[in-house]
């Protein structure tokens, strides 16, 4: 059974809290902070109940190695900006620098270590690097539900030196919204997958096909679909690997009576570069120098009618290259179309990654049922798989 933070009592307690703190830089500015406002309900609790909080998080992949452009410090003056407070900051996790700033911690105060997997035991799990995370706590709260499905040092190994130890607001609503999403959820319950790789998405997909009512797939995995049907793609993406897989994919939806929904009209290019000469087209008349860069406005129409009429609508993948302007518009309309469902009743769960980044740059985060801060986590919790950082703590 998981521990929830009101479990605790966290007056003058040392709080370690595991975050997830990995977002994007631009030089020493935070270019999305969507991550570190999602923790601070869980923050804000730590202080209001009179513990003191020690944050540590990795951020990209420095693979063991110090490096200045990955350091936590520019995360920590954001922070600091969203708390109205200042912050203490540590420039090696495991120091006995560090270790003294934490001990030394009155009620109401936040150190933030450095990044975390600037030691190779983070990622090895390091059984004396877990030790060391350790010793910064009394209790341990893991709230970094995008790093749940890895068992680092930080969110497995930490756990059997604490007897006290839970999960924070944000883990609690993600696991709560993406069990129920499978478990009870509302009728019609429609999965919405895009991105480019099947691949990554098989399992939630087997998941999906006894549990869906309609299945629909846009974006650039679409097109090894289509190629699969015998349908001419041009020069879109297409991963030949999987061509047999996703034709089997077709073929079980049909026997288990889930709708799959493709597009019909799609934006074509020559490349992603450039959209001045973009059309749309009909999907079977591609031509074989151009390549399927967004849905078309047919498309958007048919998946929105669907989406519209559902009771509970899982997301994960854009619909085409949203980042590129004049190829945003598929992915736009479609998360328009869910804010819509989301009005009538429906529950609307967005997994992480770049669909989050799209609701996000589309202003829509606050009119989706939830937003998941985790890509990877969120895909195998949605297929029904155990995570390692949760499997720890019960």
């Amino acid at each position: 059974m998981l521990k929830t933070l009101n479990s605790f009592d966290l007056k003058n307690k040392r709080i370690l809290i595991r975050v997830d703190f990995n977002v994007p830089l631009d030089g020493e500015k935070v270019v999305d902070n969507f991550r570190i406002k999602s923790v601070l309900p869980t923050i804000k609790t730590c202080l209001t109940g009179g513990a003191s909080v020690v944050l540590m998080s990795h951020l990209g992949r420095p693979k063991g190695v110090k490096n200045s452009a990955l350091s936590l410090m520019p995360v920590g003056e954001e922070l600091a900006e969203l708390l109205e407070m200042q912050i203490k900051f540590s420039h090696d996790c495991i120091s006995e620098d560090a270790r003294d700033v934490s001990f030394g911690l009155k009620a109401g105060e936040i150190h933030l270590l450095e990044n975390l997997r600037f030691h190779k035991g983070e990622t090895d799990n390091d059984v004396t690097f877990s030790a060391k995370l350790a010793k910064h706590g009394e209790i341990y709260i893991n709230d970094a539900f995008g790093t749940a499905h890895r068992a680092h040092a930080s969110n497995v190994g930490v756990t059997s030196f604490f007897n006290r130890k839970g999960i924070g607001i944000l883990m609690e609503k993600e696991v709560r919204y993406l069990q129920s999403a499978i478990a009870k959820p509302k009728r019609p319950l429609v999965l919405i997958l895009g991105g480019a790789k099947i691949s990554g998405k098989l399992e939630l997909i087997d998941k999906f096909l006894d549990e869906a009512d309609s299945i629909i797939i846009g974006g650039g995995m679409a097109y090894t679909f289509l190629k699969s049907r015998g349908r001419d793609i041009g020069n879109s993406l297409l991963d030949e690997s999987m061509l047999v897989i996703a034709k089997d994919i077709v073929s079980r939806a049909r026997a288990k009576q889930v709708t799959l929904v493709f597009p019909s009209d799609v934006v074509i290019a020559e490349n992603m570069d450039d959209a001045s000469n973009r059309s749309i087209i009909r999907i079977n008349e591609i031509p074989t120098d151009k390549m399927g860069l967004d849905i078309g406005p047919e498309t958007v129409e048919k998946f929105s009618d669907i989406i519209q009429s559902a009771g509970t609508i899982v997301w994960n993948g854009p619909m085409g290259v949203f980042e590129v302007p004049g190829f945003e518009y598929g992915t736009k309309e479609v998360a328009e179309s869910m804010a819509i469902a989301k009005e009538k009743g429906a529950t609307v769960i967005v997994g992480g990654g770049d669909t989050a980044a799209a609701v996000e740059k589309f202003g829509l985060t606050k009119q989706m049922s939830h937003v998941s801060t985790g890509g990877g986590a969120s895909l195998e919790l949605l297929s029904g798989k155990s995570l390692p950082a949760l499997s720890k703590m019960e």
